[in-house]
């Protein structure tokens, strides 16, 4: 039976994106267990997590719906780390349980827009999730509804493509992507702050994925610091 993401009882909640970067002191899966423990105990609706061992651990202890990726480095690709760049990827992280499969669609970035089309259209027809589209742009997502995407996220507005970089979260392209698109909006990406989680709900979002400002402590406490000094000068 085809998944639904009304089903998952994830529309107007925080969905956190508990991980944690080689090098990091909370890179694991212990901890991104207790990230997503410490996510469910305050009444999120949902994780985001990466790879198969953070993913395998958060399952098997918290019970919430489960945003996969799989963040792979491709020689064939470009430089920077792609997200679930691969069918057999994605097949993996969906044997663990995740409900949502998400994956960089970014055609205008992408080097062979032909394969993410398959794959995309690949994953819907094999695996039993939903797909989820990290996007940069409107056309983005207009592009990823058309291969079949369930739902699509500003995951990638930040950076993907330098002409259409803005400050702060995307509370725009959230109202822009309710108006182009059929499919839900998820809002992700330079969420700092409760208030900026509600207008993006209210601008339409579906639900709100906050990852850095919640479970990197050390990206947190630095802007603390940058701050302090700032203000001292």
């Amino acid at each position: 039976m085809a998944r639904r993401l009304d089903d998952l009882g994830m529309k107007g909640g925080l969905i956190v994106s508990c991980q944690a970067a080689s090098g990091t002191p909370l890179h694991g899966p212990v901890f991104m267990t207790a990230m997503a423990r410490a996510a469910r105990m305050a009444g999120a609706v949902g994780i985001r997590a990466d790879a198969p061992m953070d993913i395998a651990a958060i399952k098997a202890g918290v019970d919430l719906p489960m945003i996969g990726i799989y963040k792979i480095r491709l020689p064939t690709q470009h430089s920077r780390v792609y997200i679930t760049p691969l069918f057999e990827a994605a097949a993996e992280i969906a044997r663990l349980g995740c409900e949502i499969i998400a994956l960089h669609v970014l055609p205008e970035y992408d080097r062979d827009v032909e394969a993410l089309k398959q794959r995309i259209r690949r994953i819907k027809a094999e695996l039993d999730v939903l797909v989820m589209a990290d996007i940069a742009t409107v056309s983005d997502a207009v592009f990823a509804v058309e291969q079949g995407a369930d739902l699509v996220a500003t995951t990638s507005f930040r950076y993907a493509y330098p002409g259409e970089r803005v400050p702060g979260p995307p509370i725009d392209l959230i109202a822009d992507l309710v108006k182009a698109v059929p499919v839900p909006v998820i809002g992700e990406g330079s969420f700092k702050a409760p208030l900026d989680c509600a207008r993006a709900i209210e601008a339409g979002a579906h639900a709100v994925v906050v990852g850095t400002a919640l479970t990197a402590p050390e990206v947190v406490m630095g802007e603390f610091i940058a701050s302090m000094k700032a203000g001292r000068g």
